[in-house]
């Protein structure tokens, strides 16, 4: 008999249909604290957030660790306008060429979520970075220097949340592949190219650039001369491919942590 490859494609999760209606009641009741809507890239995770907002009277908190530059819109997949009149919140509020990172995403974080909840909406944390979605509901207290989960009092006092509810959004891999290749050419289209030119001419260092990864990576590489333009869109989308499938590989692993996550079906 052959022996199994490694490369064997992992089984999906079971898709669920959630009762919004008793979410909102559990939210009221303080059976939860934070609804995170989470999954890999195009999979229709901000629309449904979005609309999960909307039905909850809610306002999200992006946990997207590229979102966070302005000027960096096409780039990194803002649509702002998908949020219609639902508040988002940690979009736009630092400089491109600066480093922000996960602690600076704790603090950020909490001052959103401290404002949502005083003014009575629903705090709904979306996003694709997992890293970030760990540090706020179950990941690590850089000020203690001691992983979350063991300084339970300590989070009582600091205000993170104690009962969030995980949403998944969920898609097979060939959907989530093609959209990823139809949005890439979309963006391409729709000026990315010069997004990331303007960025280079305003002052921010390629090599930070690169350092953003994805789309800013391969597309300051074509601009520099060193990618031809096919070649730069065709690893570009290997790499975001490899990325969506990073960032579900990371899900999974939260729920082989204990984490539970209610994966459902939102179409296209």
């Amino acid at each position: 008999m052959p022996r199994l490859k490694h490369s064997i494609i992992a089984e999906l999760p079971e898709a669920e249909q959630l009762d919004l209606a008793q979410l909102a009641r559990d939210y009221a009741a303080g059976a939860c604290d934070l609804v995170v809507v989470l999954g890999p890239t195009a999979s229709g995770k901000t629309r449904y957030a979005v609309r999960l907002a909307e039905q909850l009277g809610g306002e999200i908190i992006s946990a997207d660790s590229r979102q966070v530059y302005r000027g960096m819109d096409i780039g990194t997949g803002k649509d702002l306008a998908e949020y219609g009149s639902v508040p988002y919140h940690l979009i736009d509020i630092a400089e491109p060429g600066t480093q922000y990172n996960v602690w600076q995403f704790q603090q950020d974080f909490l001052k959103a979520y401290a404002d949502i909840r005083a003014r009575g909406a629903v705090p709904v944390l979306c996003g694709g970075t997992g890293m970030y979605i760990n540090a706020v509901t179950r990941g690590y207290d850089f000020s203690e220097k001691t992983p979350l989960s063991a300084a339970r009092g300590e989070l009582d006092r600091e205000g993170f949340p104690q009962k969030p509810f995980f949403i998944g959004t969920l898609v097979d891999r060939e959907t989530r592949n093609a959209r990823i290749d139809a949005r890439l050419d979309a963006r391409l289209q729709e000026g990315m190219v010069d997004e990331i030119r303007g960025l280079l001419e305003r002052g921010v260092p390629a090599e930070t650039l690169i350092s953003y990864g994805l789309e800013y990576k391969f597309v300051t590489l074509y601009l520099q001369g060193e990618l031809p333009y096919d070649e730069m869109r065709g690893k570009l989308a290997i790499a975001i491919h490899q990325f969506a499938k990073r960032q579900m590989t990371w899900f999974r692993g939260m729920e082989r942590s204990g984490a539970v996550i209610h994966w459902v079906e939102v179409g296209s």
